[in-house]
């Protein structure tokens, strides 16, 4: 075993240990809201609390089993696309957004989770908070070095070459493809630093919401550029894992978080509760969403592609 997998290993196991926690605590919510022993999160019923929390939890769960195939014997032998999917959706959520949630934890805006549609819940005792949190980052960064080291030793030929040498241009993909990536991220930019147009509540932003904003809108604007970067193979001798490596990570941002907070906005639309709201349109929101959902998938599907062929059977 090389050192760069013993590093792997160590972050994939640290990182199901770091998200136990988080899956426990989504239970006890389930749990204990159910038998009406925990209140339901605010601008929620009991029935719409259960199912988030319970998509939650599969989520953590699959998180957590992606976390031991990287490590594990049969991680090499499950099949390449679901695992691929998982693991794109995983590293979307968590890795393009570790500045934030270390913000978070230094300003304690755990309890502001609600506001920025991220993961709404009941008010959360200190050490509770703090075990969410650990659980975000330390899959996060268990992701980051654990998911390189497999991808190497399964597919050892997906990032190597420069661009603009081998592999196949998929001059099919339509340019819709990275404009309108480039667009929804222009778009929360603008609002992160202060932008008003198609803000419904400015008084309901925080420092929370704006870095959020700011995070995902880079990515996207990155995901766009390392895109075409990889498609066009320009600029020529590059060496394509950077730009691979980057398009993974942002278009993975673009459909991870937005179609997580689709639903969420959706709901906040039909439903319109009293005590629960988000700054931007609901209207243009939920179009943002819908478009960042359509522009990741397209991405990822025209990295897939425009990898080079296997050197061997």
């Amino acid at each position: 075993m090389s050192r760069w997998d013993r590093v792997g290993q160590r972050a994939a196991y640290g990182a199901a240990l770091a998200l136990a926690p988080y899956l426990l605590i989504k239970v006890s919510w389930v749990v204990g809201s159910l038998l009406g022993l925990l209140p339901v999160g605010a601008g929620f019923g009991k029935a719409e609390w259960v199912v988030l929390n319970s998509a939650t939890i599969a989520m953590a769960g699959v998180g957590i089993a992606v976390a031991l195939a990287l490590v594990r014997p049969w991680g090499m032998r499950i099949p390449g696309a679901p695992f691929v999917f998982c693991a794109w959706v995983g590293t979307g959520f968590l890795v393009p957004v570790l500045p934030y949630a270390v913000l978070g934890s230094l300003l304690g805006s755990a309890d502001d989770r609600r506001e920025t549609g991220t993961d709404p819940g009941p008010s959360m005792p200190g050490w509770e908070a703090a075990l969410v949190q650990i659980g975000f980052v330390g899959m996060g960064l268990g992701l980051a070095l654990a998911l390189p080291a497999y991808l190497r030793r399964r597919w050892p030929d997906a990032f190597v070459g420069r661009l603009g040498q081998g592999g196949r241009d998929a001059f099919g993909v339509p340019p819709w493809v990275v404009v309108v990536g480039a667009t929804v991220g222009l778009v929360w930019l603008y609002w992160a630093v202060g932008g008003t147009v198609g803000v419904a509540r400015p008084g309901e932003r925080d420092l929370a919401w704006n870095t959020l904003s700011g995070l995902l809108g880079l990515w996207a604007l990155v995901a766009s550029v390392a895109t075409w970067a990889v498609l066009r193979g320009r600029p020529a001798g590059i060496p394509r894992w950077g730009p691979m490596a980057l398009g993974w990570l942002g278009s993975g941002s673009l459909f991870a978080w937005s179609g997580w907070k689709l639903p969420f906005t959706l709901y906040l639309a039909v439903a319109q509760p009293a005590d629960a709201a988000l700054p931007e349109n609901l209207a243009l929101a939920a179009v943002l969403h819908l478009a960042a959902v359509g522009a990741g998938a397209a991405m990822l599907r025209a990295l897939v592609r425009a990898r080079p062929a296997p050197r061997s059977a």
